[in-house]
């Protein structure tokens, strides 16, 4: 029987294959391999994020954050993404890779896969929550298992409010009831698995996101037209 997806990211055994030489931040394809099962992977190590004014070092717990409140939600919209402190070069996140075309990414598969706007409706309830501050059109994907995934999540979970996004379309739109329902538990507690990974003020501010959107039902609207990631792709 294959050993499951965070089995093996947990702790197999992690090779190199390559550097992904166009992302800001140092990041790698590696192969991880455990008892004959093999999964590709995203590394991102500590040592290689770039120094930021807004967001303390470890980008990387953020990655996972993403991870634990999508699977907390039960939404399924992040890959598999755990922690690895001894990984080669040194702490960071390690995320399963998604298979597909990564020709594609959210403006052509918004326009050519209407049957997919729903999910994206419900990503773009999940960015507001995580405050994800760069969910360019090139970190939405389907992979080949035909389930849409949102990747690069280390700019998300500021105190502060910094939303910035791709996903404007559903804007002022009603949130469906059953997202709202499944939400609605965080505004009285966040999971102490999120509480690890992020400050006592960016949980709470996440709480207040949350009650927000079960205050008004419905998506935000940009009226300034300024929060949108560069480059959006």
């Amino acid at each position: 029987m294959p050993t499951d997806e965070l089995t093996v990211l947990e702790t197999g055994a992690i090779d190199l294959v390559g550097r992904v030489v166009e992302s800001s931040n140092a990041t790698y394809v590696v192969q991880v391999s455990l008892d004959g099962t093999e999964l590709p992977a995203v590394y991102k190590p500590e040592r290689g994020e770039r120094p930021l004014w807004d967001f303390e070092p470890g980008l990387y717990k953020r990655e996972r954050a993403a991870y634990v409140l999508s699977e907390h939600l039960g939404w399924g919209l992040v890959p598999p993404t755990v922690v690895r402190e001894d990984a080669p070069a040194g702490v960071g996140s390690l995320q399963r890779f998604v298979e597909g075309d990564h020709r594609e990414h959210y403006f052509t598969l918004y326009d050519d896969r209407p049957d997919l706007h729903d999910t994206f409706r419900r990503m773009a309830v999940f960015d507001c929550i995580a405050n994800n501050t760069d969910r360019k059109s090139g970190h939405v994907l389907l992979g080949d298992d035909g389930h849409v995934y949102g990747i690069d999540h280390g700019l998300c979970f500021a105190a502060d409010f910094k939303l910035r996004t791709v996903i404007w379309d559903f804007a002022g739109e009603e949130i469906p009831a059953a997202d709202l329902a499944t939400i609605e538990p965080l505004a009285d507690a966040v999971p102490d698995a999120l509480k690890t990974l992020l400050s006592r003020e960016e949980c709470s501010a996440l709480q207040s996101r949350v009650r927000r959107l079960l205050t008004t039902r419905i998506l935000p609207i940009d009226h300034t037209g300024r929060r949108i990631p560069w480059p959006m792709v």
